[in-house]
């Protein structure tokens, strides 16, 4: 970003002027809350790329000859456009809509999520340069596919990693949880894109909390700021303590936001089980020393208000969705694992 200058755009409308290194806000309301609580456009850039990590992250920024491969210059390659939002950035002379850097197809999809030379090869020799990929972020092979006009996020996986990420989200819908849509894909799962190609912005909760994964301070946080969304919040955090899920962070959750007001409107709906359940291998019984249950049982000690939203399992209903799901899984096993678990939380 040095030596540039940029507005920040929510849609057509400009939010902030980035220049020298000064960002000046010209419409609060519409300003990405990360740029709210942070007042650093470099590092809202850095939050919003491809993790240079991935294997294929580096394939398909060869095949599309990036000469400038970090974070901030993958980002403004794409004008710093993503699916689940409508925030994006412009050189202050620049001429551009938001209708222009939007995404119209998928055609690097393959490369991104498989990395095989045939794909690498056509990515290669192709003039198209527009693609989601270069700011889809998380650390598993995955990608953006366009279907009947609705993006799918399509995330390599295994059988256990697929039956994980498939029953959870069976579970979450069973017991009233808001989730996001899953379907089994060939070694993949996908999931269907909640903001409907950016008519809501999807705000990860990192822009308000940052690395912070307390749940106590995250509710206080979003008493502050949706409060219709803690609800939602202790159900996810319940159904990550009986699905034995660790990897729940400040990037895979978050609140959905009013393009056009600004407001906040709710939790966003959950997804994200891939390292839970069955993902790493079966997990043994919870003993009294297990983290999840005991960081949970904290949380409703401090807040037993929040005891009323704890729904109820039961063993015919996790049956009945491992018989749904036709796969193959060690029934009983799970069948005790869970209802140990949930036994464990404190009513």
């Amino acid at each position: 970003m040095a030596n540039k200058n940029y507005y920040i755009m929510s849609g057509n409308t400009a939010v902030a002027k980035w220049k020298n290194n000064e960002l000046t806000v010209l419409n609060k309301n519409l300003l990405p809350l990360y740029l709210q609580r942070v007042h650093n456009a470099d590092m809202w850039l850095e939050t919003r790329a491809i993790d240079s990590h991935r294997a294929n992250s580096r394939l398909l920024k060869k095949a599309l000859r990036l000469k400038e491969k970090d974070d901030i210059s993958t980002v403004l390659y794409v004008n710093a456009a993503t699916i689940t939002d409508n925030y994006w950035i412009k050189p202050l002379d620049s001429q551009l809509k938001y209708e222009d850097v939007r995404f119209s197809d998928d055609y690097f999809a393959g490369l991104a999520l498989k990395g095989s030379y045939v794909s690498f090869n056509r990515a290669a020799n192709s003039k198209r340069s527009k693609t989601p990929e270069l700011t889809n972020i998380g650390s598993f092979e995955k990608c953006w596919k366009l279907i009947d006009g609705k993006w799918w996020m399509f995330k390599s996986a295994n059988h256990n990693e697929q039956f994980s990420e498939l029953f959870i989200y069976k579970l979450g819908k069973a017991l009233g949880i808001n989730m996001a849509v899953y379907e089994r894909g060939n070694k993949c799962v996908k999931t269907l894109d909640f903001t409907h190609s950016a008519r809501v912005n999807f705000e990860p909760a990192f822009t308000f909390m940052g690395d912070n994964e307390d749940y106590g301070d995250t509710a206080e946080i979003l008493e502050k700021l949706c409060p219709q969304a803690i609800e939602d919040f202790v159900k996810m955090i319940f159904l990550d303590t009986i699905v034995a899920n660790p990897d729940r962070h400040t990037a895979n959750f978050g609140l959905l936001r009013d393009t056009k007001t600004g407001e906040l409107t709710g939790f966003a709906p959950v997804f994200d089980h891939n390292m839970a359940l069955i993902s790493r291998g079966y997990p043994k019984a919870p003993t009294k020393n297990d983290i999840l249950i005991n960081l949970f049982n904290e949380f409703l000690s401090n807040h037993p208000e929040n005891k009323r939203l704890i729904p109820t399992v039961t063993e015919d209903m996790i049956m009945s969705i491992i018989k749904e799901l036709n796969m193959k899984v060690r029934s009983k096993e799970l069948v005790n694992l869970i209802m140990k678990r949930y036994e464990m939380i404190d009513k």
